[in-house]
């Protein structure tokens, strides 16, 4: 008979222990029993108790076992979760290593659901244990362990699942065509679990996902982006990520990315797949993460990482255009999918976005960058510039770049990867010596409002960037004193470039105003004349040809 080493075994005896005494059969469920018999780490515990009621009881009689509060109770669903803390783990668990801070048992009483077809919400009633595991998304997941005294361990199995598991298969306890349209999620678990196990889903799963994909409307945007994170986050995320395209769920919640599969042809020249490519991409990210050292499920920055691979291309569609003699190209898709894609994804999807978007933003904006800068006589201002945009985030870059190298080409793939080796020696030597990431300037703006007597505006503006450009062209040490010097030689002209530009901008009303930021850039950085009447003429012609490729535009 199966009898699994379950996870956290001394507090799982201490469940059934509580069971035992109130008179009640209890069964650790689900990912608990998938992930012991194929020896994987998991804190997913949840629990079945049979009986009206028994779910709460348990998880009442459960927490003064184990000396855990009491447990947080939602009757309407008839669960229960009880928190072990860290003290009372260290207790029952010995010596172990890694224990947790805490342990989250969730309890629930046997049940069947019944489902509307406008919703993924069942109607729920209470039910014996196979009536609960036929619920279950997957006969991997409808796998039940004993709790209760001597039984402990011993596996109910009664939708093959143990067959199912050895022989790598994803299928569903009952008719998937019915699994899937009473719960579209499952679905996308299917996906999910293709990529987090290697396992795969059974044709007639896969048929009925292909029909059953209208559904995923009544799904909740919050659901469905955590299962495409988890599946990120997995060991294989092409897997899942192929599985979806092919049953057209993706178009249905990413188009932006099912847009990119195809290839054209014109001039007898065809570009790459770039769906496909993408995959390769996301798959490469993950195999260069475990080496410095990922686990098996991303978490963190690590995760926005790959959120930036499987994004990183989606500007192409917009670009992509075919120049004779030159081929098919995408000139300036690292800039359109970051400044307007990638925020409308992460809207639509409701990703964070704050500090994650602006991380993908950034990294998908470089991608293209560090290729520029494995020539030899790359100058160093070059190398600042990107340590510089880059700051904190460049060794993630870096590894997006390697990752993006997806040729067939043994001999072209060892050329741009060695081209990559010697652009991150570049960035060693330059850090060393400028200390360029997360660059602040050696003299800010407050301090030349102080000490020049001069408010806020366009000349202290212009002493900023032209501070910033000095330092990264090697003109400028960067550092306060030789920065100040600068500053001092180039005040009288920023002062004159300042009341150039308010006269000019005393000029501008209504429709001209859209020339400020063509004369604003001038007066920035284009060589004016020495002459104010010359400079005038300058600015004037400079307004004059703005609002000219407006009005042609």
């Amino acid at each position: 008979m199966t009898r699994p080493a379950l996870p956290f075994e001394p507090v799982l005896r201490r469940v059934g222990a509580a069971a035992d005494r109130i008179g009640v059969e209890a069964y650790a469920v689900g990912g608990a029993v998938r992930d012991a018999l194929l020896g994987r780490a998991t804190t997913d515990l949840d629990v079945v108790a049979v009986g009206p009621g028994a779910g709460v009881a348990l998880a009442e009689a459960t927490a003064r076992d184990v000396g855990a509060r009491a447990p947080a109770v939602y009757p309407a669903f008839g669960t229960a979760a009880v928190t072990v803390p860290r003290p009372a783990l260290e207790r029952f668990l010995g010596g172990a290593e890694d224990v947790p801070e805490r342990l989250v048992i969730e309890f629930v009483g046997a049940r069947r659901e019944s489902y509307r077809a406008d919703s993924r919400k069942p109607i729920v009633e209470d039910g014996t244990l196979a009536e609960d595991l036929a619920r279950r998304d997957f006969t991997v997941n409808a796998l039940a362990s004993s709790l209760n005294g001597d039984r402990f361990g011993e596996v109910v199995d009664p939708f093959g699942g143990l067959g199912d598991l050895e022989a790598g298969r994803l299928k569903t306890p009952l008719d998937p065509a019915e699994t899937f349209a009473d719960d579209p999620l499952r679905m996308f678990r299917a996906a999910r679990f293709a990529s987090q196990l290697g396992f795969e889903v059974v044709p007639e799963a896969v048929s009925a996902m292909e029909a059953q994909a209208g559904r995923v409307e009544i799904l909740s945007q919050e659901r469905v982006t955590d299962e495409l994170s988890k599946l990120l986050a997995s060991p294989s995320p092409s897997t899942g990520l192929g599985l979806l395209y092919r049953t057209g769920l993706l178009e249905r919640v990413l188009p932006e990315l099912t847009r990119l599969a195809g290839v054209e042809e014109a001039g007898g020249r065809a570009h790459k797949d770039n769906f496909w490519h993408t995959l390769e991409v996301v798959d490469n990210l993950v195999h260069l993460q475990r080496a410095v050292g990922v686990g098996e499920r991303a978490d963190g920055y690590d995760l926005w990482l790959r959120w930036a691979a499987l994004l990183h291309d989606v500007g192409k569609y917009v670009t992509k255009r075919y120049e004779r003699g030159a081929g098919w190209t995408f000139h300036g898709h690292e800039d359109v999918g970051p400044r307007e894609i990638i925020p409308a994804v992460f809207r639509r999807l409701k990703l964070p976005l704050g500090d994650p978007l602006d991380f993908v933003q950034t990294v998908v904006r470089l991608h293209h960058r560090p290729a520029a800068l494995v020539d030899e006589d790359v100058t160093d201002s070059a190398v600042r510039r990107l340590l510089m945009d880059a700051g904190d985030d460049v060794d993630d870059l870096m590894l997006l770049v390697r990752a993006d190298v997806t040729s067939k080409n043994a001999r072209r793939v060892r050329r741009y990867l060695a081209g990559f080796d010697r652009v991150e020696r570049r960035f060693a030597e330059v850090e060393e010596r400028d200390r360029m990431r997360n660059w602040q300037p050696p003299v800010d703006g407050d301090e030349m409002q102080e000490r020049l007597g001069l408010g806020e505006g366009v000349a202290v503006g212009m002493l900023k960037a032209w501070v910033r450009e000095a330092v990264l062209d090697g003109e400028v040490p960067n550092e306060h004193d030789a920065a100040w010097a600068y500053v001092l030689a180039r005040k009288d002209e920023a002062v004159r470039r300042g009341a150039l530009f308010d006269d000019a901008l005393r000029t501008l009303s209504g429709p001209e105003r859209a020339a400020t930021g063509a004369v604003k850039e001038a007066l920035f950085w284009d060589d004016l004349p020495a002459d104010d009447d010359a400079a005038r003429a300058h600015v004037a012609a400079i307004k004059a040809a703005a609002l000219a490729a407006r009005r042609a535009g």
